[in-house]
């Protein structure tokens, strides 16, 4: 295998080396050791008897466990990370503030509300992390006791009063974080002996007062700076000699002075607003700046004309300010901008076509200007705020943005003399967006423009009439003389189309065996079908309803987690799996659609597409591409294609009508010149090569969501089921993203994953679902699911309630703990499946049980990514032509 296999063996025996290390009994610590310190710490906050308590193996020695650090020696713990343990009420005495050797403390993101007396004799710390809880109190001058510290975090807290002026004693502190606090005192001398500061935050609190002097020239280190929030008087020079500085935000305070002093060359981030900062903006040198805020203060003069230095900009914000009249700025120079606030600025004239160059603009706000002339075409894909309110705004506006308004954020083109045609539009919208815009709709747009048209010159209309009629009967007769010439299946298309263009009302119910569901439709003809790539054909509801024989059982494929699936054909032959998402949504139905349309773009090789959506009422319906194959798990386990039990809701899979008879022989060797549909179920999987290509298939899927996309996307609910094979026998990925439409609540048992593939940091020791775990779904939550995926392919079996035999007879109840225990053993060649196990060199799929292994491990943190597993599965096995 060269030197890419021994990498890779060499990297599953340091991860396997890593989870066999916590196999062994704790001893009871002896007294008064850190060890015991900690023991009885964990005891007091009722974690050693919880449910995570196996998760962190509290059951081993103390310097094991893996949010405590032991020195050389395992005799004194020098490092505690705990944070997010749902450790509650007052840390107790005697617990770790007897840890004398102490450098490192992260009790962060718990519910911890009152810190010990001794607490304050850790001298030896050098970071401390106590954010995110709800500890409530004054800051003592004991503080000054960690002389060593560099790093202090308590953000995220209620402390109040004032901040001690013993801060003074730390000298050697690099990260002050104080946000979102109580202080309400001015900030203390003290804090200018901290010259070591790199970063300072005191946003969110009540500091009021001056700064100190001497402020600027303090900290020559300072690279962050964030004052915001409070109620700090000061002046412009108090900030210009901090040289080393790139973040600056001193926003919502009571700051004056120009605003030219303030920046320096290094400056990236600057946000000076709700101030009263003076001064003119064009003088200042804006060079390496990415985000500028100088809103809510009394900036006068003009913008800044020379904008060839700002090509990194990418928030600007003028807003509110005392302008001079000026036309609008030319910042096609600047084709990185995502925000542009210019209102209550003074500009004057039109907004011109240069701003369709602004391809990344998310955010535009030009309202309360005196701008005239016509809207220009705004091409930005990402626009999602839009304000032109208060302007004088001429003619229609481009039909091609209003296309757009529907699934933005916000948008606004009230008090304008604007023009649209309002039928799209709700009154609620009309009345609160479009104010003092007038109506331009076509009759064919608004049927009631007709009924009020004056019946004047009859006798021109009859004119009219009797000229298309003869038209008409032309035409009628050149059809009658080429038409009767077309195959008669056209003929009963046509009948088709004309019955599905009648109104059809609802709402419309539907049954299956194990679910009622309803579709709140009014008329079925009027809600929309949007196929992403078929943006022209104008499909509806009823086409689904068409589609589906109303959904009727017959051609019902499934009933899984989220709700039913159809297998349908839509006009065209496009042929489609429709799955109906019965569980109600936290979603808007904007919001619904914009997560469907972003899901739609997502293309990926192992992916099934996403072809469409509807949004029926409060149910939201998600368009597949048909997979001819049928899914991985009734493959795997040789269930019919066509066949899913309505009394099993863990597998959530899609039907095909199969010929059992069909060979994989015969499959494989016609799949490189036609596409292979409904091949039998019985011998596909028999193969290790076979199944490795399936696998690596599967993971590059999962390694594409989680690192190819952004933000990434988490499945939530990998499973064999969940993976399908194409017209050619590709693995695809399928229901990716759907979790997220029915929100991220984490009580949400659905969010956990299907049985026996839920990882342990969501299960109680007998293996129910925990729905107080700690814990966060991350993609470590996936690679576990994809674990279990590939210690089925290997092993041919179920992931709960199949027969797991070993050499001892023992009976494990998962095959994840079967296949872990024999490979602990080094017996993992029992676990093979018989029917690959001469396909296929064995100590190959040993190696690949390895993978398995190292995915399924208990801590979310042992576990390799999701990029790291498609190598070492590229490297273990050549994919199958």
């Amino acid at each position: 295998m060269g030197f890419a296999h021994f990498g890779s063996i060499v990297l599953l025996t340091l991860f396997f080396r890593s989870n066999l290390g916590q196999q062994q009994e704790q001893p009871t610590p002896i007294p008064n050791t850190d060890e015991f310190f900690i023991s009885d710490f964990f005891q007091k906050m009722g974690i050693l008897n919880s449910s995570i308590s196996h998760v962190y193996n509290f059951s081993s020695p103390v310097c094991s466990w893996q949010v405590v650090f032991c020195d050389a020696n395992q005799e004194h713990v020098i490092g505690l990370n705990a944070p997010n343990l749902g450790l509650s009420g007052s840390i107790p005495d005697n617990t770790i503030g007897k840890l004398t050797k102490l450098q490192s403390l992260d009790l962060s993101s718990n519910q911890i509300t009152n810190l010990p007396n001794d607490f304050w004799s850790l001298g030896s710390l050098k970071t401390l992390n106590l954010s995110n809880n709800k500890i409530s109190m004054n800051l003592p001058s004991n503080i000054g006791n960690f002389g060593s510290l560099e790093k202090l975090d308590l953000s995220f807290n209620n402390f109040f009063g004032s901040l001690p002026e013993s801060i003074s004693s730390l000298i050697s502190l690099q990260v002050l974080n104080l946000n979102r606090n109580g202080f309400d005192s001015p900030v203390p001398l003290g804090i200018l002996a901290c010259r070591s500061l790199i970063s300072l935050d005191f946003s969110s609190n009540s500091f009021n007062g001056s700064l100190p002097d001497g402020f600027g020239s303090s900290f020559p280190k300072l690279k962050s700076l964030n004052l915001a929030g409070n109620e700090m008087k000061g002046k412009d020079s108090d900030f210009s000699k901090l040289e080393s500085l790139k973040y600056l935000n001193i926003s919502k305070n009571l700051f004056q002075g120009s605003v030219v002093k303030i920046f320096q060359e290094s400056l990236e981030v600057v946000d000076l607003s709700s101030n009263h900062f003076e001064g003119l903006i064009s003088q200042v040198n804006f060079g390496s700046l990415v985000y500028l805020d100088v809103s809510d203060n009394e900036i006068s003069g003009e913008f800044f004309s020379n904008l060839s230095e700002t090509h990194k900009l990418k928030h600007l914000n003028f807003a509110n300010n005392r302008f001079s009249k000026q036309n609008f700025l030319k910042i096609d120079q600047i084709p990185s901008l995502e925000y542009l606030n210019l209102s209550h600025t003074n500009l004057i004239g039109g907004i011109g076509d240069q701003i369709s160059m602004l391809t990344h603009l998310k955010t535009l706000d030009l309202s309360s200007n005196h701008l005239t002339g016509k809207i220009p075409l705004l091409t930005s894909k990402t626009l999602q705020n839009l304000d032109l309110s208060f302007n004088n705004l001429t003619g229609e506006i481009p039909i091609s943005l209003l296309r757009k308004v529907p699934w933005m954020e916000r948008f606004n083109f009230s008090y304008n003399n604007l023009t649209l045609c309002d039928a799209q539009f709700s009154l609620e919208t009309l009345h609160s967006a479009f104010i003092g815009s007038s109506n331009s709709c076509p009759i064919a747009a608004n049927p009631n423009l007709l009924k009020a048209k004056t019946r004047t010159h009859k006798g021109l209309e009859l004119a009219l009439a009797l000229t298309i009629s003869l038209i008409v009967l032309l035409g009628a007769l050149l059809f009658c003389a080429f038409g009767c010439r077309k195959k008669t299946q056209m003929w009963a298309l046509k009948q088709d189309s004309y019955k599905e263009e009648q109104v059809i009302s609802g709402p419309f119910s539907f049954q299956t065996d194990s679910t009622t569901w309803v579709a709140d439709v009014k008329v079925a003809n009027l809600v929309p079908v949007v196929i992403f790539e078929k943006p022209l054909l104008n499909f509806t509801f009823s086409d689904l309803l068409s589609a589906t024989s109303n959904f009727d059982r017959g051609t019902l494929l499934a009933e899984g987690r989220f709700g039913p699936v159809y297998r349908g054909f839509l006009p065209g032959g496009i042929h489609v799996a429709v799955k109906v998402l019965v569980l109600g949504s936290t979603m808007t139905d904007q919001e619904a659609a914009r997560e469907l349309e972003y899901l739609g773009r997502i293309k990926h090789p192992n992916l099934v597409p996403l072809t469409g959506y509807c949004l029926a009422g409060e149910k939201r319906i998600a368009i597949y591409d048909y997979m001819e194959n049928g899914n991985l798990h009734n493959l795997l386990h040789d269930l019919p294609l066509g066949i899913q039990t309505t009394d099993d809701w863990r597998f959530d899979t899609w039907q095909a009508e199969a010929d059992e008879s069909n060979s994989i022989s015969n499959s494989i060797s016609n799949s490189n010149n036609i596409g292979i549909q409904h091949v039998g179920s019985g011998d596909l999987l028999a193969t290790w090569q076979f199944r490795h290509k399936i696998a690596l298939g599967t993971a590059r899927a999962l390694a594409f969501l989680h690192h190819g996309c952004s933000p990434p996307i988490i499945h939530r609910d990998v499973k064999a089921s969940s993976v399908y094979l194409d017209l050619n026998l590709e693995p695809r990925l399928s229901d990716f993203g759907l979790a997220k439409i029915f929100g991220n609540d984490l009580q949400d048992e659905m969010a956990r994953g299907s049985l026996g593939y839920v990882p342990p940091e969501f299960l109680n020791q007998d293996g129910s679902s925990n729905s107080s775990s700690p814990y966060v779904i991350t993609p470590k939550s996936d690679v576990y699911g994809f674990g279990v995926i590939l210690l089925e392919l290997i092993s041919g079996k179920n992931p709960v309630e199949d027969e797991y035999p070993d050499e001892n007879n023992s009976k494990d109840s998962n095959l994840v703990s079967w296949v872990r225990g024999l490979v602990r053993k080094n017996c993992g060649f029992l676990a093979i499946d018989p029917k690959i196990h001469n396909t296929g060199i064995e100590a190959h799929m040993v190696e690949a049980l390895k993978i398995g292994y190292l995915c399924t491990a208990d801590l979310p943190a042992k576990r390799p990514s999701m990029q790291q597993v498609v190598g070492l599965l590229k490297d273990l096995e050549p994919v199958m032509n």
